[in-house]
């Protein structure tokens, strides 16, 4: 019996062989309105779409954020004294393999290759302190030369071990990634290996799993203005192709030599200016994305504005324009949406309470429910009872989880279950 879930398409080239379209699951984010995709972006993501398995929606934003790495501190816009650089913060969020998420990157990373042979060395990975971040794109010093180029784009596979590692105390990760997305001067401040660096330009692609998500996203980081610093994108595999699709789908479309120069011009663009056009739609537009939602959602949404006029930007600078025209606008606040409810839909109904979380999802792997003494095994026993007794009361809160007691010989038993199903 074949899978109810899976559409056939035949493609239209008999050399071709057939195409399984997934069908997206349930709940999942629309996918952005097809402004998202406009210009030399949207352009390369459907000549590559067609060849992967992955989401379009996961090729075009990391293509965004390392092509705005690669441009670099030249360009700007400029909001009262706060220059807006082209370097974004973006988490994709997925099922572990299935979603494809590493492949989709691999796409990107082939084409700015060829479009920069250096880009590698200007590639890096393993998120774990702000000393180490700081230490890649240090000024010189002394008889220390620094680091010859201060653009960097960081790709964390395991997204969850920066939320871990930000979560420690006395952890520098997490304000010096609130400094380096705001283009401050990053230091550290240590007697025995003091580190600068001053006009370094970040940015961050991380992949993590929904569940992951929601377990280790905490109100503090939330709170603190950690998270509202990235784009989350739900991405999901979308077709599959037993033999793979064309290695290099962009070969002989004069795409990569195309973004070569308009890379290349966006490096010196400036100051970067609202179209009249678009300065009309920007007015009308910012009083919307200023008001915030409800709950954690709200919190992780709270720099709507400064995310959607970055990505005009890139959208700008990826036109060859020195200037933002309402095409731009429209592409960045289609993309800005789908991040909007990619984030609603990634955090559910979490609590932002790490053992909140824990609980729960040993609620959802137990049908038949947990005891509260069960629930203090699964705790190990070394945690105060007050605290599992303050989430627990956070799930219930939540309608996560809820309690009923069951009459036994002696006093009642306290039974605990979920309210919500597990995670896919």
């Amino acid at each position: 019996m074949s899978d109810p879930t899976v559409v056939s398409l035949f493609d239209q080239d008999p050399g071709r062989s057939q195409d399984l379209v997934l069908d997206a699951p349930a709940g999942w984010p629309a996918p952005p309105d097809p402004a998202a995709y406009h210009g030399l972006p949207g352009a390369i993501v459907e000549k590559i779409a067609p060849h992967t398995e992955a989401d379009p929606v996961a090729i075009l934003a990391q293509l965004l954020v390392a092509c705005g790495a690669l441009i670099g501190r030249g360009a700007h816009f400029q909001v009262e004294a706060t220059h807006h650089h082209p370097n974004q913060f973006v988490v994709l969020v997925g099922d572990s393999a299935k979603a494809r998420k590493g492949s989709s990157f691999d796409h990107v990373a082939r084409l700015l290759c060829a479009v920069d042979p250096a880009f590698s060395s200007r590639l890096s990975t393993g998120l774990s302190s702000g000393e180490g971040l700081i230490w890649a794109v240090r000024d010189p010093q002394a008889q220390d030369p620094g680091a010859p180029d201060k653009r960097l784009l960081v790709v964390e596979p395991e997204f969850a071990s920066v939320l871990k590692s930000t979560g420690r105390e006395l952890s520098t990760l997490s304000p010096t990634l609130r400094s380096a997305w705001d283009g401050r001067p990053l230091a550290l401040l240590t007697r025995t290996a003091p580190a600068r660096a001053t006009s370094a330009h970040i940015s961050i692609i991380g992949h993590i799993t929904q569940t992951e998500l929601r377990r280790h996203t905490t109100t503090v980081e939330i709170a603190n203005g950690f998270l509202n610093r990235f784009i989350f994108a739900a991405v999901r595999r979308v077709r599959l192709l037993p033999e793979g699709g064309d290695p290099d789908p962009l070969n002989g479309t004069g795409l990569a030599r195309y973004l070569t120069s308009v890379l290349k011009h966006a490096h010196t663009a400036g100051k970067v200016m609202l179209t009249p056009d678009a300065r009309e739609l920007w007015w009308h537009t910012y009083p919307q994305l200023t008001q915030p939602a409800d709950g954690l959602l709200g919190q992780l949404t709270a720099r709507a504005e400064a995310h959607a006029i970055r990505l005009a930007l890139l959208y700008a600078l990826l036109d060859g324009q020195k200037t933002i025209q309402p095409e731009h606008l429209h592409a960045a606040l289609a993309l800005w949406d789908y991040a909007s409810r990619s984030a609603a839909w990634a955090l559910g109904h979490t609590t932002g309470d790490p053992l909140a979380e824990h609980i729960h999802t040993a609620l959802a792997r137990s049908p038949d429910g947990l005891t509260r003494t069960q629930i203090r095994d699964l705790c190990q026993r070394n945690l105060p009872a007050d605290h599992i007794e303050q989430a627990l009361t956070t799930l219930a809160a939540a309608s996560r989880a809820q309690q009923q007691r069951t009459l036994t010989g002696g006093r009642p038993a306290e039974l605990w279950t979920a309210a919500t199903a597990p995670d896919a």
